[in-house]
């Protein structure tokens, strides 16, 4: 599995800095078979950042590049702190939630640290760390292997401690939203475990600053009919919102701390 992620991780860049791919260079350069290209260029065209050709595929649109959890949490502090603090008058006493890693839900962490009676599960430890010692919250963690660029626990291990839960609200970040891809991540083995957080949780809401629509990564996490509420900033595309309310979906513009 993480040969077939890096080879398509590979042949992404190699889109994004050619223009295009054929499959028999790529053959010769992997030293894997013709059916196994024409799969990852079929994974590639099913995320919407390229499109098949006969004997390759041309690149659609680029992915965004990935930027490590440090660079992210020095980026729109403010904006992401507003966003944090609303996705907050959604949580209430009782409530099971699962909140994902990531550096606009760690603001999520910061504005529970006063709640009671929570119980939360994460993935990040940058979200466990800030709420350990938060007398009011409940805290459970995913187990898994360490993804040191996002502080993000993922894998097997992870996927498969969701499956005896239930939980009643799950707070998302995504890499990427595009209204016809959906939500999207860089990591394949993140995107899985979202995945699952979301076939586990009633609710979905994803927190995310209006720079992430209309960007697509190369691993899809869910389609945008699984998503309840979106909490994001009033710079978001008046297409977009338009887009997304026709969509049944709740939008929540997050301007100032409320």
């Amino acid at each position: 599995m993480r040969n077939t992620r890096q080879r398509r991780q590979q042949i992404l860049q190699l889109l994004v800095d050619h223009g295009n791919v054929q499959v028999s260079e790529l053959v010769d350069r992997f030293g894997v078979s013709a059916v196994t290209i024409r799969a990852d260029l079929t994974h590639i065209e099913s995320q919407g950042l390229a499109t098949r050709t006969h004997g390759g595929a041309t690149l659609v649109r680029k992915p965004p590049l990935e930027q490590d959890i440090h660079q992210k949490d020095a980026l729109n502090l403010p904006l992401k702190d507003s966003i944090g603090a609303h996705a907050a008058r959604l949580v209430r006493a009782g409530d099971n939630i699962i909140i994902d890693s990531g550096s606009t839900t760690m603001t999520l962490a910061r504005h529970l640290r006063e709640h009671q009676d929570v119980t939360v599960m994460t993935n990040g430890l940058n979200i466990a760390w800030e709420l350990a010692n938060a007398p009011g919250v409940e805290l459970l963690l995913t187990g898994g292997l360490l993804r040191k660029q996002s502080l993000s626990l993922q894998g097997s291990q992870a996927e498969a401690s969701l499956n005896t839960y239930s939980f009643d609200t799950l707070f998302l970040g995504v890499d990427g939203l595009d209204l016809q891809f959906g939500l999207t991540t860089h990591h394949e083995a993140e995107a899985r475990l979202n995945h699952r957080m979301v076939e586990r949780a009633r609710r979905v809401v994803v927190l995310t600053d209006a720079s992430k629509f209309g960007h697509v990564s190369l691993h899809r996490i869910a389609r945008l009919d699984q998503v309840h509420t979106i909490i994001t900033d009033a710079s978001i595309d008046p297409d977009y919102l338009d887009g997304l309310q026709k969509l049944g979906i709740e939008v929540i513009i997050a301007e100032s701390p409320p």
